[in-house]
């Protein structure tokens, strides 16, 4: 009895540790997890690998030869932007958007992912995803102006996906979604657009309101006619009703009153073509008064100074003709004269300054005339040569060498009575 307990409770020990060690070595992959199995070799396209992958299944491990992963394939999302990256055009924009993102969970694009971020934490693999993806946004707005971004950003959207899809399937990343939020500029470019816009829809209303306003005028205009025409009828309606009844009343006024009515209808045509051709004969007066008032004196002024300038033009011409003639002849003539003509032409040039220097043209003024008497011998010559030098040094130096003579030879003045001691 001892023996068989003791058996029973061996085998169901063994039974829990087989439990226990199936329990540790099988794993179930859950479906949003794929299980790496790494020791086991096996052929991936035309290339060997050396790890098993297992999505939604279970696998045991293999004690001592494998070790096992576990690599997440649930979404993240992450929020992508780009700060003042230049378009086409050279205009710098400010992207923002947020992205959905994904480790690949199919072979072979799951390779990818495992051989690149196998092991890595969460948080690098989302910042992996979001540089790479940041550098695609700068890479597709340079591509773009700004006014495609701004307006279409679905479009902009798909472009980024097609332009990431490439280098995210190297690494093994999937891009569920990327939304466009926001999109700005630093320099209000996109702000100057929406004014310009702002602008012509704004033109255009006024346009349409103005051109709505011209036709609600010319409607009133139409219906005021219409109106009128219609007072005129029924006027015309009440004149005939009358008209039969004056008829019943006195045959004998039909003619006159008819023509009463003929005469004021001619006569209010007559009055509108008088208007009609009155505003055509001041529309010819305005036209003809503009051309005498303004045309033709503008057209006179001017045929006037062309010829004033043909003149003046014509005379200088002419002056400058003459002057290089007479210049020419001048040189020639100086050519002929030979050695001469250097005098000749100095004596030219100094004749008209002759009078001037002599004095000719001054007035004399004679102050003192002195009449020497006849004399002979060298008495005479001596006096009129001592009168003459005193009469040029009192002009030259203002000294009267007469008057000094008078003033030394007279008497001292007389001295009065001595002065009592």
């Amino acid at each position: 009895m001892g023996i068989i307990a003791v058996l029973g409770l061996t085998v169901l020990v063994i039974v829990i540790l087989l439990g226990a060690t199936i329990n540790r070595l099988l794993l179930v992959s859950a479906p949003n997890e794929a299980l790496v199995f790494s020791g086991s070799k096996r052929m991936v396209g035309d290339r060997e690998v050396g790890y098993e992958i297992i999505r939604g299944g279970r696998r045991i491990r293999k004690p001592l030869l494998e070790q096992v992963q576990r690599l997440d394939v649930t979404m993240f999302a992450i929020d992508v932007g780009a700060q003042n990256a230049f378009s086409k055009g050279g205009i710098p924009l400010n992207v923002v958007g947020v992205a959905n993102f994904k480790v690949a969970g199919e072979e072979p694009l799951m390779n990818n992912a495992i051989e690149r971020f196998l092991g890595r934490q969460r948080g690098e693999i989302m910042r992996i995803a979001k540089e790479t993806l940041e550098g695609n946004l700068r890479g597709v707005l340079a591509q773009l102006t700004p006014e495609q971004v701004n307006e279409d950003k679905i479009r902009f959207a798909q472009t980024l996906i097609e332009e990431a899809e490439h280098d995210m399937s190297r690494m093994g990343l999937i891009l569920d979604t990327l939304k466009i939020q926001n999109v700005s500029d630093d320099v209000g470019y996109l702000s100057s657009i929406g004014r310009i816009r702002g602008a012509s829809v704004r033109q255009g209303a006024a346009i349409a309101e103005a051109q709505a306003q011209a036709d609600a005028a010319a409607q009133k205009a139409s219906n005021m006619m219409g109106a009128e025409v219609a007072k005129i009828d029924a006027d015309l309606e009440i004149a005939r009703t009358q008209y039969k009844k004056r008829i019943a009343d006195a045959t004998t006024k039909r003619a006159a009153m008819i023509a009463e009515s003929q005469g004021q209808v001619l006569a209010q045509i007559a009055q509108v073509k008088a208007e009609i051709e009155r505003q055509r004969a001041r529309v010819l007066q305005v036209q003809r008064q503009l051309d005498a008032d303004v045309v033709q004196p503008a057209e006179a002024d001017r045929k006037a100074a062309e010829e004033v300038a043909r003149g003046e033009a014509s005379r200088i011409v002419e002056q400058g003709k003459a002057q290089a003639a007479s210049l020419h002849a001048l040189v020639e003539q100086y050519k002929k004269a030979g050695g001469a003509a250097r005098e000749v032409l100095v004596l030219q040039k100094l004749l008209p300054f002759v009078e001037a220097v002599s004095g000719a043209q001054q007035k004399l003024l004679v102050r003192k005339l002195t009449v020497l008497p006849a004399a002979s011998g060298a008495d005479g010559d001596w006096t009129r040569k001592a009168i003459a030098t005193s009469e040029q040094l009192k002009a030259a130096t203002g000294i009267d060498l007469g008057a000094m003579a008078r003033r030394m030879g007279a008497a001292p003045p007389p001295q009065g009575p001595p002065k009592p001691a």
